[in-house]
Order: structure tokens, then C-alpha cells, then sequence
């Protein structure tokens, strides 16, 4: 008869959980997270400091929105927020 040590059973249930971990880990990784539904995003950047990403309904709306955060995240980080521009905007639909 076989007798299974102390070590070996926490060698099989460490790998095991290992296993079930990466298998929920790889079924959730496919999936695509919206940004509260906006089908629009705008990039703006200043030409030094941060700029700013924003999605919104329209495009119109996505452009102003990544202004504003452009000018803010600039002038947090130490750029030039009055020379923030929009430089790609799109929808996705």
C-alpha cells in the first residue's frame, strides 16, 4: 500500500490550485471592458507635460473632454497647457 506524505499532498493541491487559477485567469482575459458606452475617444497632447485621453458619445464631445484633460493633466505635470492639440479622434461605429 502506498502511503502519501504531508508534502506530496501539498505538492498536488498547490498545482492544482495553480491550474484553476490560470484556466479563470484565461477565461476572463478575452473579454472587452467599454468605457461607459461612449463610441467616440479623442487624444490631445501639449508639447511638453502630460495630455489627456476621453471617450464620449460624439466626437465633438470626446475632442472638448481630452482638451480639458489635456490642459489639466499638463499643468499637473509640470507642461504647457495652452499648447495642448488634438491629435487622433475617431469612432469606433
Amino acid at each position: 500500500m502506498t502511503v502519501i506524505t504531508a508534502r506530496q499532498y501539498s505538492s498536488w493541491l498547490l498545482l492544482t490550485l495553480l491550474a484553476t487559477t490560470l484556466a479563470l485567469t484565461a477565461g476572463c482575459s478575452s473579454k472587452r471592458y467599454a468605457t461607459n458606452g461612449s463610441n467616440c475617444y479623442a487624444k490631445a497632447v501639449p508639447t511638453s507635460g502630460e495630455g489627456g485621453l476621453a471617450w464620449g458619445d460624439t466626437l465633438s464631445m470626446a475632442r472638448k473632454k481630452s482638451m480639458n484633460n489635456c490642459m489639466r493633466y499638463a499643468s499637473r505635470s509640470g507642461g504647457t497647457p495652452n499648447t495642448c492639440q488634438v491629435v487622433q479622434a475617431q469612432c469606433k461605429r
